[in-house]
């Protein structure tokens, strides 16, 4: 539900632009594309978090996982991405809304992002900038320190096993969920963490397309 959330934000948007040739927007309508793809997407990667954490319990605390993932810890879990992840976005979009936007009309991507604004606003936007930087560093590092550690964990317990065809159950289980999150991560890092001066409409476009479209 999360992933069809995220794309519809700015795939059905960009195919209307493109069939219909008006790749219009207007003020208020990119700041609400924005603040759902920024809730969206860090909800996404909170859930990606959880599912690491999951598969760690499963498979390297197996006989406690009914104790440690009953359904209340799990709606617990959801609950919360959902209220940090929009309390995210609203902090955003707020920041972004104080900015004036009289140097140019064109947004330099297929979508309303938090940098391609930043690069058309006349306002200052160090405070912004710092914001991104430092809240979205503390997200997204948490995030892979509680990925990073959980398949840690279970690569050491995988390693353990004795049959090698327990060893490829398991692997081929955790594999995909890797993949998309290398995919996922990587990608949002180069696109937010890069610095501003490298930054570069094409190349972003081609990182924010793997993680808007590919990866959910």
């Amino acid at each position: 539900l999360v992933d069809i959330c995220f794309t519809s934000t700015t795939v059905p948007k960009m195919l209307a632009g493109e069939f219909s040739g008006k790749r219009r927007i207007t003020y208020g309508g990119c700041l609400s594309q924005m603040y759902f793809f920024i809730a969206f997407g860090i909800t996404d990667s909170f859930l990606l978090a959880s599912m690491a954490l999951d598969r760690y319990v499963a498979i390297c605390r197996p006989l406690h996982y009914a104790t440690m993932m009953r359904r209340h810890i799990c709606q617990l879990l959801v609950a919360t991405s959902w209220l940090a992840s929009h309390l995210h976005s609203l902090l955003h979009t707020l920041l972004m809304s104080r900015l004036s936007f009289c140097a140019s009309n064109h947004v330099p991507h297929f979508f309303c992002d938090v940098f391609p604004l930043l690069k058309i606003a006349c306002s200052n936007t160090a405070l912004n900038t710092l914001v991104v930087h430092s809240e979205g560093a503390f997200i997204v590092n948490g995030a892979l320190v509680v990925v990073g550690l959980s398949y840690a964990r279970i690569l050491m317990t995988v390693l353990r096993i004795p049959s090698a065809n327990g060893k490829k159950k398991t692997f081929s289980t955790c594999g995909s969920h890797l993949i998309v999150v290398s995919l996922f991560y990587g990608t949002v890092i180069w696109v937010y963490f890069q610095p501003s001066s490298s930054f570069s409409p094409k190349n972003d476009t081609v990182a924010a397309i793997m993680y808007t479209m590919v990866t959910p």
